[in-house]
């Protein structure tokens, strides 16, 4: 399966902003598909993660209340919608799946997925 993440940009602190990621080549199925950022000089990070078995979500606590994540079957594309954006969320977006399903408490772990997309970056202005 390949990944493609898209919508980053510009915006300014307190703004909204939606990314998209698509998978072509197959459908991201039962597998969970997770967002994982990476800012300047920082280690990548979970963001969250929707389970498309359960339809469950989390996130981490930095984003908690203010992104969310939604889904397009049809579309084969899953959405963060990132709300009340602080300068500290400015980074390299990714997403990622893997092949199956996995535990809950391994899916914010980076090295559990198989597939990622290209990254997008967000920057945010204050």
């Amino acid at each position: 399966v390949q990944l493609q993440a898209s919508g980053g940009g510009l915006v300014q602190a307190g703004d909204s902003l939606r990314l998209s990621c698509r998978a072509s080549g197959r459908a991201f199925g039962s597998a969970p598909v997770a967002w994982f950022r990476q800012a300047p000089g920082k280690e990548r990070e979970f963001v969250g993660v929707i389970d498309m078995w359960t339809t469950s979500r989390r996130f981490a606590d930095s984003v908690k209340g203010r992104f969310a994540i939604s889904r397009n079957n049809a579309k084969n594309t899953v959405y963060l919608e990132m709300n009340s954006l602080k300068r500290e969320d400015t980074a390299v977006y990714y997403c990622a799946t893997r092949n199956g399903r996995i535990v809950t408490s391994s899916q914010n772990q980076a090295t559990a997925y198989d597939y990622w997309g290209q990254g997008t970056l967000v920057t945010v202005s204050s």
